[in-house]
Order: structure tokens, then C-alpha cells, then sequence
């Protein structure tokens, strides 16, 4: 005999392994029921498997219980609405497995983020417990989720071998739990059935529409697939050279199939990094490609919200069309309701053009979803900055630093909450560690340039310049750069020639010009109100 260790039904069948009604694996069943008279199960179709101990309806056994009264109906069990998918363990003993071991976690939860019934953590959230060992139960209310599905993957011969089990947090119980086999070619199928499965499980009730979005394929080539996965891997490594290596992947993956729309929203996200204020790398050069790149994602398949996305900040942040850019960020969110970076490019959106009670409420949105991002924590604190609500601004950045105490982002906004507030020695230490893990990123150094002028460390600023003016004859530096380490020395004039220079290169940060605390020295200038006039929008 066998029982459910969830629902705590006993069945005679041996040759069960899993509970016929909740899917939970069966465990063996304990000695106390070897003196229960047990029901016998019926044929296929004739009803509930559950099985009864003692002849009247009750027990001593606390593993058996009565059925209900014949005709009685039970209430049905409520769906789980909130679902955390952790990544899946790479068991295979090989480092080049990664990729897949993160590519299938991924895709199982773009897969499941589309149904708007079922709140997903994003992947930003969960791979923090990547190769942690993470208790699923803990995780889960660390998440604020209802439910958790944890697994690894094994490699037999040409097979993939993926264990999975989904586990109800409130209830510390598990629901579910599956072994599957596919080779590398059946990849497709082993994650349409995991997320088959998870809906079924969690009791959501889909329609025709939320069931083709789950067995949705962008592709039919496994080859390209691989490819993507590995390109979204590198991608994910956030750091120039891994970017570049990313992209190559993805254009291979286009070469196989160039009807792959993820493929190019992926390569639209990768140049829009480097494109970024804090990418390090020609605006001109490479925004213009995170567009064109968006453009053929949504030309093969409009209902990409990522391409939206990817699309709303080029238009923001490279063509200063604000209009356009809260359009694309919209119809984003209204496709994907669960996707973190809609609503993250909507507060971006907000903080640009000076609506800071909607830029907070974007950002909640963003933590809501993805309550453990460190970047969602660091985009609320810019929202405050830019509603000149610093002490609150400083507390988020704090908030983010007791999770991860070398995020450099962090320390980078709380040095300018420090700045605008006077505290010039605490400004410069966080700018500084700022500096140091990020190995010396020029935007954080070039911040330090700027406190630095401020708190009259003349030749520490100039140092900086000096360093700047070196490194442009080997790679690009943004022109807004030396402009914030003139302003910070008290040099208007050439901080506005700087600035008309980051103006021509349509630098990134030049977007929260209005609303930016570092210019109101500047803001009586003329010369700067045009500046404002050309950036836009209107006030």
C-alpha cells in the first residue's frame, strides 16, 4: 500500500507512484494502517480513487478519512496565483551545460509569465538562488509566493534527464513532482510539458488563447534554439566583452532562422545595454541597431513585450520622443502584465518628464513582481531623487545594500543622495566603492569627479579629467562626463559646452535633464534652457 504524503489518500495499487489526485509522489504507507479495511479502487472512469479506512467510516488512522456524504460536493481547492520557478540545478558535472540548465528555467517562466492569472517571479529575482542550494519553502517566503517549482538536470548518454517538484508554500507540502527523459532534440517538448503541467496543478483555468501562449514555439530549429539560449546566457553576464560574445550567438541563431523573433528582441536588448548610459559605448552606434533590431523582432510577431520594451527605450533615451516611448512601454505592459521591465520602462518614462507619483507607483509595481531586485530597489530610489525626496531615496539604496553590500548601482545613487544633502565625506566613500566593484566604470568615476569638485578636492577632479582626456584617445567616453566634473568645480561654462557636445552624441542621461538635481545651478542659464528646450518634453 501506498499514501499521499499531501493529501494523505492510501492506495492498494502497488505499481502507483503518483497520487491520482494531486499528482504528489507516493511514499509507502506506514504500519499503523496494516489493520484498516481500505476500499478498493475503482476501474478507470467510475470516480474518485481515494481510498477509506474502517468499515463505518472512521479510523484510529490518522492517515485515512471518511468520503463525504454521498451527492455532497466539496469546495473546489483555490488556484494558486503567485509562482516562483528557481533554477535548475546542473547535475550533468559539465560547466558548458549552464546554458541550458539556466535556458530552460528561463523559458519556463516567459513561458508561464504570459498568463495573466499567475503572478511569476522574474529571472532577475530568482537566479540570486542559483546554485545556493536553496530550501524551496524558504525561498518561496522569502518571494512571497504560493508556490515554488524546484528541479535539476542530469545528462544519461544522448538524454536529458529533468526532475522537477512544485511545492505549496503556504501549505509546506508538495504538490506535484515529475521525472522527465527527452534527448537534446525534444527540449521543446520536455518545456511545454513542464508548463502544461504547472497550470494544471496550480488549478488555473485557461483559455484557448493563454493555451496556445504556452505551446507557443518562436522557432523549429533546435540548433538555433541552443543558440539563443547560450546568447541569452552570455547576455545575462552584463559585462561588455560577454554582451559581444552574446550577440554573436544570436546572430548565428538568425543565420538558421531568421523567422526567430526572440532571437532579434534579444539582440535589441543587447545593443540597447551597450547603447546605455552605463554601457560604455557609442549612443549613434549602437542604439540605431537596438531599434532596427526591435523593429524585425515585432514586424515577425507584434505581440513580443519585450521588443515593445526594448523599442520604448530607444525612443526615450536615444530620440527624446516621449510620446512614442510611453506608447511602446503601454501596449508592452498590456501584452505582458507580469513583465517587470514594462513597468520598470514606464517609471523611466515618468521620472523623464517630472510625473513622480506615477514613477513611484511604476516602480512598487516593478517590486512587486520582483520583490528581491536589486535594480528594482535602485530605480524606486532614482524616483525619489527626482522628486527631491533624498532621505527616502537614500533608504532604498540601504535596502539594497543589505542585500548585496558590493552593488555598485547602489552605492552610486546613495553617493548622489549624499551630495545633494551636503554630506560630501559620505558622498565620496560611496562613490568611491562605487568605483572599486565596478572596476573602475567611467560612469561612477565620473560622478566621484563631480563630488570631488564640490567638496573642493580641486586636483583629486582634475585627476579625473586628466584620466578621461587619456582614455578617449583608446575607446568612447560620453562628453557628459567631463561636463558633471566641471559642474561639480564650479565651472559653468564648460560644463555647458560639454553638455552641447553630449547633446550631438544623444547621450542617455541627457533625458532627465529637467528633473535632475545636479543642473539647478544651471537652470537660469540660457544657454542651458535651450539645452532643456531641444531634449524636451515640454514642461
Amino acid at each position: 500500500m501506498k499514501r499521499c504524503p499531501n493529501c494523505q489518500r492510501v492506495y492498494a495499487d502497488e505499481s502507483l507512484k503518483f497520487c491520482r489526485a494531486d499528482g504528489a509522489p507516493l511514499a509507502a504507507v506506514s504500519p499503523d494502517l496494516e489493520g484498516a479495511t481500505l476500499v478498493k479502487l475503482p476501474a478507470a472512469g467510475e470516480g474518485p480513487t481515494e481510498l477509506l479506512g474502517g468499515g463505518g467510516g472512521r479510523t484510529s488512522s490518522s492517515l485515512t478519512r471518511p468520503l463525504p456524504p454521498q451527492g455532497r460536493r466539496r469546495r473546489p481547492p483555490r488556484a494558486i496565483d503567485s509562482l516562483a520557478v528557481l533554477p535548475l540545478s546542473n547535475e550533468t558535472g559539465e560547466q558548458q551545460a549552464e546554458y541550458l540548465t539556466d535556458g530552460i528555467t528561463e523559458s519556463i517562466i516567459n513561458s508561464l509569465s504570459q498568463l495573466p492569472k499567475l503572478r511569476v517571479v522574474p529571472r532577475a529575482t530568482v537566479f540570486r538562488y542559483k546554485g545556493a542550494g536553496a530550501d524551496p519553502l524558504a525561498a518561496g517566503r522569502d518571494l512571497g509566493v504560493r508556490a515554488v517549482l524546484a528541479g535539476r538536470m542530469l545528462q544519461l548518454g544522448d538524454q536529458l534527464v529533468v526532475s522537477v517538484e512544485l511545492v505549496d508554500v503556504a501549505l509546506e507540502s508538495q504538490i506535484w513532482g515529475e521525472q522527465y527523459r527527452h534527448k537534446h532534440e525534444g527540449i521543446f517538448d520536455l518545456q511545454e510539458r513542464i508548463s502544461r503541467e504547472i497550470s494544471t496543478k496550480l488549478r488555473l483555468r485557461l483559455t484557448g488563447e493563454e493555451r496556445r501562449r504556452l505551446a507557443k514555439r518562436y522557432t523549429e530549429s533546435t540548433e538555433a534554439y541552443h543558440l539563443y539560449l547560450k546568447g541569452r546566457y552570455y547576455l545575462n553576464k552584463r559585462t561588455t566583452e560577454w554582451i559581444k560574445r552574446g550577440i554573436e550567438h544570436l546572430r548565428r541563431a538568425i543565420d538558421l532562422d531568421p523567422s526567430y523573433a526572440l532571437a532579434y528582441a534579444g539582440l535589441a536588448d543587447a545593443y540597447a545595454f551597450l547603447a546605455s548610459s552605463t554601457g560604455e559605448q557609442p549612443p549613434a552606434e549602437f542604439y540605431p541597431k537596438a531599434a532596427a533590431a526591435a523593429l524585425k523582432a515585432l514586424e515577425l510577431d507584434e505581440g513580443l513585450a519585450e521588443a515593445h520594451t526594448s523599442l520604448g527605450f530607444f525612443r526615450l533615451l536615444y530620440e527624446w520622443d516621449f510620446e512614442a516611448a510611453a506608447r511602446e512601454f503601454r501596449r508592452a505592459v498590456e501584452l505582458n502584465p507580469s513583465y517587470a521591465n514594462a513597468h520598470d520602462g514606464q517609471s523611466f518614462y515618468f521620472k523623464a518628464t517630472g510625473q513622480h507619483e506615477r514613477a513611484l507607483r511604476a516602480c512598487r509595481k516593478v517590486q512587486e513582481l520582483d520583490p528581491l531586485s536589486l535594480f528594482a530597489s535602485v530605480s524606486t530610489a532614482w524616483a525619489y531623487y527626482f522628486a527631491r525626496q533624498y532621505e527616502r531615496a537614500a533608504e532604498q539604496n540601504r535596502r539594497a545594500l543589505d542585500l548585496d553590500p558590493r552593488f555598485f548601482f547602489a552605492h552610486w545613487s546613495l553617493g548622489l543622495c549624499h551630495a545633494v544633502l551636503g554630506r560630501l565625506e559620505e558622498a565620496a566613500e560611496s562613490l568611491e566603492r562605487a568605483v572599486e566593484y565596478s572596476d573602475d566604470g567611467v560612469t561612477f568615476k565620473a560622478h566621484l569627479g563631480y563630488v570631488y569638485g564640490l567638496a573642493g578636492r580641486r586636483t583629486e577632479a582634475r585627476l579625473v579629467l586628466e584620466e578621461f582626456g587619456a582614455l578617449a584617445g583608446r575607446r568612447y567616453v560620453s562628453p557628459y562626463y567631463p561636463a558633471i566634473v566641471h559642474l561639480g568645480l564650479g565651472e559653468h561654462d564648460r560644463a555647458l559646452e560639454w553638455l552641447g557636445r553630449a547633446l550631438e552624441d544623444r547621450t542617455g542621461f541627457l533625458v532627465f535633464l529637467r528633473v535632475e538635481p545636479m543642473f539647478d545651478p544651471l537652470r537660469e542659464d540660457a544657454r542651458f534652457q535651450e539645452l532643456e528646450r531641444r531634449v524636451g518634453p515640454p514642461s
